[in-house]
């Protein structure tokens, strides 16, 4: 069978995976297990079918007419599609076997049936999406795949917090739509089609600026760039584990692929648009770990920090528009390579972090880190692996998000030339972030590793608290490796990179030559092998030490501190005594104040013997919470007088039908007149 038979056979599937959960009763365990298998089938399918698309010889491509009359169903599988199924095809199955011990149907019965057949759609569609080559097809792929994460974030929608935040989703991801309505209405009216072809050289200069600038906040919305983020952090805290995985590690990169897909579509890049990527990449970046550093809630610093990878992601991108603009296909190649390789590394690492909270989650009740603490002993399994994500985040080597980061930080070094064509200046700013941003994420997660994993239990949260099941520790483990192996051996994604970054770069056909025709190699420019040495030879002495600390351990030549005079009070420790989360990121909160703008409610001290009182620190969202809630709030007050015009009255109605009616009437009639 052609890749593309294939990619349609595995969307089907994926399409209809809920569907035993909702034939069969609610409390049966039989619908979610044939739900977890058909998804893991049709992933299988799936990646069979990305392995073929990369392959010399094969179908890739369909058009069939269709009953709507404009556009037709146009779907193919090319590099750039094939490069992002595979996190659809991998990370929602992997999602769907860590439900069967996380989600249990079971045990929730009113939204079981519902956030399967969700769950499903949501990764069939995100597939459509990547396939359409037609805007009619896009945007209908585009609906369904905002709709049924809106149904799977929700699932528990019986709590006000997760309606309040499904509800900004939906507001958000629609303002997104109505954004590219107005993208793909215009590629139209300067292309004279909905095909999603090259034909950028039959758009104007200002068209294309406009396109630009369309696919940018249209995307941006999903991809979660600052300051149209507003919707990722209640979204991402508030669904079950196994969907806020499958929404940050895949659905957030739909925004990244839909701007990579229209600015290749595009056959003149002005430079203005790769400075605007970076200034946007670099703000997103740096204010989104901001804000991962002070949170309490576990899984909103995981959806801020969400948010800082699509910064980096940003800043890549702004690099490879830029070599476009500048015509250094070095610039180009390891600009996108490094995007697409974060992309990749992303969708890994922030996954296993998500089924890691929820494992947490799962063992101790709570997802607030202050009260937990202690858990290294007690889940050493999650422990592990929520370290392999930990160090693949913050882009230490030997994990995969060094590699990524490598490819970014080569490119911003070679075009740090003052004799290159322009954005030199950029290119330096946009390496600063770069390293801040990097920075900031090791503080991020040493934080949240330390407030989790060791020390003392906080509170009675862990008091209980055990490493998962098969089922949710396969998938982990899964990710776990993958970081690993990606980490060690860089190198086998430079062929997928290249071919991706070769079609985006020079594409064929009348309207293509972008570049020189000589495309450089990554190898040449970056040597990835010697990435993996170096990971290689870190994690050979992480094992030697490791291996010698539990050995001096065993032999007794490590041993406890004696409780004498000069224990400080350690001799009996309590949970008070312990250094929280919050206090440990409290100088990094004072120190960006500036962005963070965090509300401190403190006590008055009064008297030589005050009362009791509490200290508490919040950080509201700046976009959301300080400007969006406030101007809504503003505007339903000042709209409060319109609501005399709602009696219930049918009359009433009638009677503004009858007025309306007679107004149309009366300038029609002018204009006939005229």
């Amino acid at each position: 069978m052609s890749s593309i038979g294939l990619t349609l056979s595995a969307i089907l599937i994926l399409a209809a995976s809920g569907l035993p959960a909702c034939l069969l009763p609610r409390r049966s365990a039989g619908g979610q297990r044939l739900a977890a298998l058909a998804m893991t089938i049709g992933g299988i399918l799936g990646t069979a079918a990305v392995a073929l698309s990369f392959g010399p010889s094969s179908a890739t491509s369909l058009k069939l007419g269709w009953l709507l009359p404009w556009g037709s169903f146009s779907v193919a599988v090319d590099p750039l599609s094939a490069f992002f199924l595979c996190l659809v095809f991998v990370i929602p199955a992997l999602g769907s076997v860590y439900g069967l011990g996380y989600w249990k149907q079971m045990e929730h019965e009113p939204n079981g049936q519902r956030l399967g057949l969700s769950y499903g759609l949501l990764a069939a569609s995100m597939a459509m999406v990547l396939i359409s080559r037609d805007a009619l097809l896009f945007l209908i792929s585009w609906e369904v795949m905002a709709l049924s994460a809106w149904f799977a974030a929700t699932a528990e929608n019986d709590k006000p917090e997760v309606r309040r935040a499904g509800w900004i989703y939906l507001i958000a991801t629609h303002v997104g739509t109505l954004v590219l309505f107005a993208m793909f209405a215009l590629w139209n009216a300067q292309t004279g089609s909905f095909a999603l072809e090259p034909r950028g050289a039959m758009l104007t200069s200002g068209a294309a600026g406009a396109v630009f600038v369309l696919a940018l906040v249209g995307f941006g919305f999903k991809a979660g760039f600052m300051p149209l983020h507003v919707w990722l952090p209640g979204a991402h805290a508030n669904a079950p584990s196994h969907v806020s995985a499958v929404m940050s590690g895949v659905m957030l990169k739909m925004g990244i692929y839909g701007i990579i897909r229209m600015t290749g579509l595009l056959s003149a890049i002005a430079p203005w648009m790769g400075t605007a990527l970076l200034a946007a990449g670099a703000v997103t970046g740096i204010a989104g770990i901001s804000f991962a550093i002070g949170q309490r809630d576990l899984k909103r610093a995981l959806a801020y920090s969400s948010i800082e990878n699509i910064g980096i992601i940003g800043m890549a991108l702004g690099l490879a528009l830029t070599g476009r603009a500048c015509g250094r296909a070095d610039w180009a190649l390891l600009g996108l390579a490094g995007a697409l390789l974060h992309v990749w590394n992303h969708g890994l690492f922030k996954s296993l972090l998500f089924l890691n909270s929820g494992a947490i989650i799962h063992a101790t009740g709570t997802r607030d880190v202050d009260l937990l603490g202690g858990l290294a002993e007690k889940m050493p399994f999650t422990a592990l692996a929520f370290t392999l994500g930990a160090v693949a985040i913050a882009g230490l080597p030997p994990l995969n998000g060094f590699a990524g980061e490598w490819l970014v930080y080569q490119g911003f070094f070679m075009a740090l030339d003052p004799s290159a064509p322009r954005g030199f200046e950029a290119m330096a700013v946009a390496a600063v972030a770069l390293a801040a941003i990097g920075a900031l994420a090791v503080a991020c997660f040493v934080r949240l590793q330390g407030g989790v994993f060791q020390g003392s239990p906080r509170s009675a949260a862990g008091g209980h608290a055990h490493d998962p099941g098969l089922a949710m520790k396969l998938p982990m483990g899964l990710l776990g490796l993958a970081c690993l192996a990606i980490g060690l051996f860089p190198a086998m994604a430079a062929p997928f990179l290249e071919s991706v970054a070769l079609a985006w770069v020079m594409p064929s056909g009348p309207e293509a030559t972008f570049l020189p025709a000589a495309m450089p190699h990554i190898a040449d420019l970056a040597p990835l092998a010697w990435v993996g040495w170096l990971g290689g030879g870190i994690a050979l002495l992480a094992i030697i030490l490791y291996t010698a600390t539990r050995l001096s351990r065993r032999n007794g030549q490590v041993g406890e501190a004696g409780h004498g005079t000069w224990d400080c009070g350690y001799a009996r420790p309590t949970a008070r005594m312990e250094y929280t989360a919050s206090s440990f990121g409290q100088s990094l909160v004072g120190l960006l104040s500036f962005i963070l703008w965090p509300t401190r409610h403190g006590p008055k001290i009064k008297g030589s013997f005050p009362a009791a009182a509490k200290f508490r620190s919040e950080l509201p969202d700046p976009i959301l919470d300080r400007a969006l809630r406030p101007l809504f709030r503003l505007g339903r007050i000042r709209s409060g007088g319109i609501r005399s015009l709602q009696q219930g009255q049918t009359q009433l109605y009638i009677l503004y039908i009858l007025g309306i009616a007679i107004v149309l009437l009366l300038s029609g009639g002018r204009g006939v007149s005229r």
